[in-house]
């Protein structure tokens, strides 16, 4: 029977193998001959599946296609060359426009490419052009006997340009697929602000990919013809005042050279030679660092891996890499690249693999938990006696060079990722407990007093649902904090992916729930303290080895004495989309400020959609809004991700969804207690109340008007240590 089961998982995943690469998604690296970074022969074509020579030009008299004597060499040696590593890349023909002359360039593919602007002025001269070059293609291919060639257009990232539409029905008709320009929104030279000139997002308007894209989209050009342009360099603002570096900040001109445009390889030379620390903005999906009066836009492997991983999320063809002699000795490309093959075979995994390991998973089950817990407990007895003792009775004082042994010397394979305080990265003690360490970076927004907090702090606190600090370290100007280590990285991780929040049922949600209600308990009621974390998300739960939540990062936690209400501060800190409006305005904070994170974080696992969405049939409710206008039309299951079913639950997601807008109420005395919303959540036969309007409402009630939702909600993903009210 054992030898079945596995021979039908081979099956499988052949058959899965298979099919994935029938169908091949594209890797287009574009090679400019006017650029002299890199020679043809060093191309490592095997990173693409596509390879374009750029560019010829078109004879505006003759309609001839020719290539300038100075580049002939070139695109005659072209094909063969790149194909000596690469047998089965794909040579493309990349033109644009000039005068007349010949060209023997052997390729499989055409490109046209071009000024935007110029490409647009004439719509009706761009689509007959593309139906008469099908219809050339098609005729050379049924007299030659050989495959079709490929044809291609390089367009803007928009569908219109000076009110002037692309021809889509054409292109839809005609065009293998469509490059889109993805780059260049705002330049040195032509703006006097800083800004992001390859945005995937922008919260402030709509010069940004992900809007072109659904702008092309919805003109009816298919998404799986679109491919995602990457650029390999960035932009120099010289900036009006030095202090003043983040997007948007004032700028006089370019920094540099050619209007600003720096090359990524520059960029990494810069890097290097000034010591620059690159910052990597989660929500514009793009890098910067300063040096002096210049301000240094451009896309790092952090930018181009969230990209890719976009492109296939929104079931785009591909993604189109200008210019690849711009990179630095390939990292870029093979950054992309192995992002697209983690994409790929996650398919593999889900359809194959992961019932395997479920059914091996039950199958051990019982003497897995067992081994884990003894190992624990016998880990946690060693750390008690490993070293000098700390002033802290429950913690361990560990010295920089051990944890600089455990994490192979802070290696960037070992790094986690990055938050407020500093990166983290994965470590192994000489024993074999493994451990995440918090390192205090010198540009962190959080310093020693918040360091101070999360040690003094976390060492009274034991729960099952928090996650438990080991030890620290504090020598000369190293901070460090030393963790459990948590294998299942953290809810943020699942949350509003496609596919990994297929691994979680409505079950496995209940179970989320229902530990974060039971930590918030813990620190709110039955600690020593009454505690106020203030920074609860879904980046700040962790997940152990069996899937179960555990609340970190206390750096911004207060205490309370058991018997205030509240309490107020002029520092305002949190989390864009969590903080609620009586701290935004007033500063004023208690226990029910951890209550309407919990509930936004519960409409997030509800719904699968993010608190800085714009919801609703005219896209101007954000998501409490639009969570409350449906619960009160009586249009709950609307908002409810269609994968969850709680139809085997006795926790139903409707009540789930209530007791949430009780949660986020605009006034924070009308929120429930954890200890209530507990109750709620188990007791079926409890009666829930009716919510009223939720924070940050934008529309007119019985009784005000608030006007907060678009100041609070633009942003999701930076913690921020000074908000000011506005």
């Amino acid at each position: 029977m054992l030898l079945r089961i596995i021979t039908l998982l081979l099956f499988l995943l052949l058959q899965v193998m298979s099919s994935s690469g029938a169908n091949n998604w594209i890797r287009l690296g574009c090679w400019y001959a006017g650029t002299p970074y890199i020679s043809i022969p060093d191309i490592d074509s095997t990173l693409f599946t596509h390879l374009s020579c750029s560019f010829a030009q078109i004879n505006s008299s003759t309609s001839e296609i020719y290539v300038s004597p100075a580049y002939n060499s070139y695109f005659s040696t072209f094909t063969p060359t790149v194909r000596k590593r690469n047998p089965s890349v794909i040579t493309i023909l990349s033109i644009w426009g000039g005068d007349a002359e010949s060209s023997n360039f052997s390729s499989m593919g055409i490109d046209l490419s071009g000024d935007a602007s110029c490409i647009v002025t004439n719509t009706m001269d761009l689509g007959t052009l593309l139906d008469e070059w099908r219809a050339a293609i098609n005729t050379e291919s049924k007299n030659s006997g050989q495959s079709r060639l490929i044809l291609t257009v390089s367009g803007y990232y928009l569908p219109v340009i000076h009110s002037t539409s692309y021809p889509v029905d054409s292109m839809t008709r005609n065009v293998d697929w469509l490059n889109i320009v993805a780059f260049d929104y705002h330049l040195p030279r032509r703006e006097n602000f800083t800004g992001a000139h390859a945005a995937l997002y922008d919260p402030s308007s709509n010069i940004s990919t992900d809007y072109g894209i659904k702008q092309w989209i919805a003109k009816g050009f298919p998404a799986s013809k679109i491919v995602l342009g990457l650029p390999y360099y960035g932009y120099v603002w010289k900036l009006a005042n030095p202090k003043d570096n983040a997007i948007g900040a004032p700028a006089s001109g370019p920094g540099a050279a050619l209007g600003g445009y720096i090359p990524y390889s520059y960029v990494m030379t810069s890097v290097k030679t000034y010591g620059a620390i690159s910052e990597y903005n989660a929500t514009y999906v793009v890098n910067y660092f300063t040096t002096d009066s210049s301000w240094v836009c451009f896309d790092d492997v952090e930018a181009i891996k969230t990209k890719v991983a976009y492109s296939k999320e929104k079931k785009l063809l591909g993604y189109v890499v200008w210019q690849i002699p711009f990179d630095d000795h390939w990292i870029l490309s093979k950054a992309a690249y192995e992002e697209h093959k983690e994409q790929r075979h996650k398919k593999l995994f889900l359809v194959v693999f992961l019932p395997f390991v479920v059914g091996l998973t039950l199958l051990l089950g019982a003497s897995t938990v067992y081994l884990q817990r003894r190992m624990v407990r016998m880990k946690g007895m060693r750390i008690l006696t490993r070293g000098r003792k700390s002033s802290s009775p429950n913690l361990q004082a560990f010295s920089f060079a051990d944890i600089k042994t455990a994490t192979n010397k802070f290696s960037s394979k070992n790094k986690l990722g990055e938050g407020g305080f500093g990166p983290v990265y994965k470590g192994k003690l000489p024993d074999g407990l493994e451990i995440a360490v918090k390192r205090l970076s010198e540009t962190s927004h959080q310093g020693a007093e918040e360091f101070k907090n999360e040690v003094t702090l976390t060492a009274k606190l034991q729960h099952v649902n928090l996650v438990r600090l080991l030890g620290f370290c504090t020598e000369g100007e190293e901070k460090l904090l030393i963790y459990e280590y948590m294998p299942n990285k953290s809810l943020a991780f699942y949350l509003h992916d496609p596919v990994r929040r297929m691994l979680f049922d409505w079950s496995k949600w209940v179970q989320v729930i229902e530990g974060v209600t039971q930590g918030l308990i813990y620190l709110q009621e039955y600690s020593r303290w009454t505690i106020i974390h203030r920074d609860l998300k879904a980046s700040n739960i962790l997940l152990d080895s069996m899937m179960k939540p555990k609340i970190s990062d206390f750096g911004l936690a207060r205490i309370f004495h058991k018997d205030d209400e509240e309490a107020n501060t002029s520092r305002i800190v949190g989390t864009y989309g969590y903080v609620p409006p009586e701290y935004i305005r007033n500063g004023i904070y208690s226990t029910k400020y951890d209550v309407y994170s919990f509930g936004v974080l519960l409409l997030q696992i509800i719904s699968g959609k993010k608190n800085t969405c714009v919801c609703g049939p005219e896209e101007d409710l954000n998501l409490l809004e639009y969570a409350y206008e449906l619960w009160k039309d009586g249009k709950g299951m609307e908002f409810v991700d269609p994968l969850l079913d709680d139809s085997l639950s006795s926790c139903k997601i409707m009540r789930c969804m209530q007791v949430a807008l009780l949660c986020v109420q605009e006034k924070w005395q009308d929120r429930p207690s954890m200890l209530e919303v507990s109750s709620m959540l188990k007791n079926e036969s409890e009666a829930v109340p009716t919510p009223k309007i939720p924070a940050f409402w934008t529309r007119k009630a019985d009784d005000a008007t608030v006007q907060w939702g678009p100041e609070i909600c633009s942003v999701d993903v930076e913690t921020i240590s000074q908000l000011e009210p506005r």
